[in-house]
Order: structure tokens, then sequence, then C-alpha cells
């Protein structure tokens, strides 16, 4: 599988670790920065580029961090077709890429153990997309209204 990753220096360190843990599992990463510990640097470059990647590679995925990893979400899905989820236990890591079809996972250095972050990245990479109507006909809700700023008339959705 294809991983791009990104931080600022709040998920630097851990970053680094997960690099070495996704490949040693045999997922093909690329580390989109930081590249050196910045502790004023901004995650905003960081996120947005691991989200065009994730873009210009479909079926790749995309794993921001960040302290909470809120502001890293926000970042990544200004990048028109990247839906991504913050993720903070095993539920809203299956149900990112169950319900939503999430291609890239936001998480917080500070808020887990970098066990618990392994464990909750895993999850998302391993999950598929369920595919259900209902599921998918919310995603195109999502993207029209990325791509024109609106929803269409009422017979359209």
């Amino acid at each position: 599988m294809i991983v791009h990753i990104g931080t600022d220096h709040a998920g630097f360190e851990l970053k680094n670790r997960l690099v070495a843990a996704l490949r040693s599992k045999g997922h093909e990463v690329t580390d989109h920065g930081a590249h050196e510990y910045d502790a004023l640097d901004d995650y905003p470059p960081f996120c947005t580029a691991v989200g065009e990647a994730v873009v210009a590679q479909p079926g790749s995925f995309g794993v921001v961090i960040g302290g909470s990893g809120n502001g890293e979400q926000i970042a990544a899905n200004k990048v028109a077709g990247v839906r991504a989820a913050l993720v903070w236990n095993e539920d809203t890591a299956k149900l990112a890429r169950q319900h939503n079809d999430a291609n890239v996972i936001s998480v917080g250095a500070r808020q887990h153990t970098e066990e618990e972050l392994e464990g909750l990245i895993d999850l998302f990479l391993a999950e598929p997309f369920s595919h259900e109507e209902r599921h998918q006909r919310r995603i195109d809700l999502i993207a029209g209204f990325e791509r024109t700023g609106g929803y269409g008339t009422p017979e359209q959705h």
C-alpha cells in the first residue's frame, strides 16, 4: 500500500518512527516532512502536500500528525478530493473508511501513546470502504459541493 505521511514539530519524532514501522509492514511510504525539527514550523504545508500526493495517486492513503490532529485534518481537507478524518479510537478509524471512504487519517501525537497511534493507523489502512449506496451517495454529495459550491436542485439529491 502507498502511504504519504506528514507532520510539523508536534509529531516529528513520532513520524520518523511510524515511517519505519509502516515500511517494515510492507507499505511504500513517502515522507512529506517535516524533515528536521523546528519548534516554530507550521503544519498546513506538510498536510496539504500529503493531500495533494494522495489525490495524485488514487488508491494511496495519507497520514497527517499534529498535537491534536484537528488543524492537520482541516488543512488536508482543503485539498480537493481529500477526505481526511480525525481519528481518536478504533471505531473512528474503522468508520472513517467504512462509511466515508476517507483517504487521509489525522491523528494527535499528544493525545495517544505511540503504540495506540500505530494501531489506529493500521486499522484505518486495513479497513475497506463498505460501498453501501447510502454512504456512496453522501460522498458524492460532498464531492459535488466541493466542485460546484452547491448541491444542485432538490431533485438531484
